[in-house]
């Protein structure tokens, strides 16, 4: 019997090891969002840009205290996994019903959507059929999360600063390939799936998600996973492109069909009937892979930041970008740090050290004194970024930044990941400085303590 298993299991894994299929780093597809606004600021000239200028700074982190992290992410990972019924409160997930019909919402090109569209949108919804599926997933590609079962996105009034492009409200958010998921229901027309992954909750093309059983689920969780530490790779089956991968896509981790020395790495693909099979891959060039969690070091700290330098600012994870939750928790994972999907969930993610209402120059000095190099965040209301450390006395962090408030409410517009002060614009003659992050800070938070 035992002779039948273990030639079955071989049988299993060269079936799955078969396939040609390879992870190449052939950089974002560029699009529209490439097109934004660049403003510079002088931050940009003043200080060091490189995030190994600062990473020197970092306190040692034992590996040993980052296993106990990474097992708490990986629990948190496949939690949707081990879930009877959604958890999240039906008037939580009901948001985007009473968004759209509060105010009015636009098309990019400034057109108002009538209300016979999105009450549509919410018919599609299908709410009454909430948690009847009760189905479990996965990605097999990277995929967008909407707030509602549609394609089309919709804005607040694009006339007005901030609003319009790339300010999709119908752009929830975004999972990489491989992501576990827990299925809701489905769609009227049975094109969207109502998902709750481990960071969001929202629709995703059924195209883009394939069913996972119990025999799936005990192989992919083998205990022994990669991440992506190479941002913006791809992913081909020949020459058939497949999917973006993202820099923290996770691979559960295989010995090689051709060479038992090497690692290959698992991920899913939609089989017949919706259904998930496993595929492998191998990696021939270094650096795009490793065994998570990788080691807290001032060298792969700056590796890593520096992945995200000066990429375009992507709302919800627009068109394969970030924004600037979207960085933290992606820059986190690679060292084992699990944080949920947006800012104000992350302010509870972690230590949290009060700094509000403390005045700026004493708000300075308590960052410098109290927060982490590459280890913690600063937190306002809407906005986190991650501390890098000290120039010169003031202290320096790496965010993805749409931009900095003026005196006539509009910004001065950066959209991308840039490294500043806490004072960014501040050279500008109609800055608003109560708005600047050194006057609005609340808080300091360290994730892992």
């Amino acid at each position: 019997m035992k002779r039948h298993l273990l030639f079955a299991t071989f049988l299993i894994l060269q079936t799955i090891l078969m396939a040609d299929y390879k992870l190449v780093d052939a950089g974002r597809t560029p699009s529209r969002i490439d097109h934004l606004p660049k403003g510079k600021i002088a931050d940009m000239k003043r200080i060091p840009q490189d995030p190994a200028y600062y990473a020197k700074q970092i306190n040692p982190v034992s590996y040993s205290k980052q296993l106990e992290w990474d097992k708490e992410y990986n629990e948190k990972h496949f939690a949707p996994w081990s879930l009877n019924k959604i958890d999240i409160p039906v008037d939580e997930m009901t948001w985007p019903f009473r968004s759209v019909r509060k105010v009015k919402i636009y098309t990019s090109k400034g057109k108002v959507i009538s209300s016979s569209i999105y009450e549509q949108w919410i018919k599609n919804a299908n709410f009454s059929r909430l948690d009847t599926a009760h189905q479990y997933g996965i990605t097999v590609k990277h995929v967008n999360v909407r707030a509602l079962p549609t394609i089309y996105s919709f804005y607040h009034n694009p006339k007005k600063a901030g609003e319009g492009f790339p300010f999709d409200y119908n752009q929830n958010s975004s999972y990489h390939l491989n992501t576990p998921l827990y299925i809701s229901h489905y769609s009227r027309d049975g094109k969207w799936a109502y998902v709750r992954g481990p960071t969001a909750y929202g629709w995703i093309k059924t195209s883009g998600i394939a069913l996972v059983d119990k025999d799936f689920i005990r192989r992919f969780k083998n205990n022994h996973y990669a991440i992506v530490i190479k941002d913006n790779l791809k992913l081909y089956q020949d020459k058939k492109y497949l999917s973006p991968v993202k820099l923290g896509t996770i691979f559960p981790i295989v010995k090689s069909r051709k060479n038992p020395k090497a690692n290959a790495y698992l991920f899913a693909i939609r089989g017949k009937g919706g259904k998930a099979a496993l595929q492998a891959i191998e990696t021939t060039k270094p650096g795009l892979i490793a065994k998570k969690p990788i080691p807290m070091t001032p060298k792969n700290t700056a590796m890593i930041a520096r992945q995200f330098y000066n990429e375009p600012y992507g709302w919800g994870g627009l068109l394969q970008t970030r924004d600037c939750s979207s960085f933290t928790k992606d820059y986190f994972a690679p060292f084992g740090i699990f944080l949920r999907r947006n800012s104000s969930k992350q302010a509870r993610d972690g230590d949290y050290c009060s700094i509000r209402g403390i005045p700026k120059s004493k708000k300075k000095k308590t960052i410098i004194s109290q927060a982490k190099p590459f280890r913690s965040m600063l937190y306002v209301p809407g906005h986190i970024v991650l501390y890098l450390g000290q120039y010169k006395g003031e202290p320096v962090i790496m965010h993805t930044y749409w931009g900095a408030r003026l005196k006539d409410g509009s910004k001065k517009v950066l959209a991308r990941t840039v490294i500043t002060t806490t004072e960014p614009g501040k050279e500008l003659r109609n800055i608003k400085e109560s708005s600047e992050l050194a006057n609005t800070l609340k808080a300091i938070i360290t994730p892992g303590e």
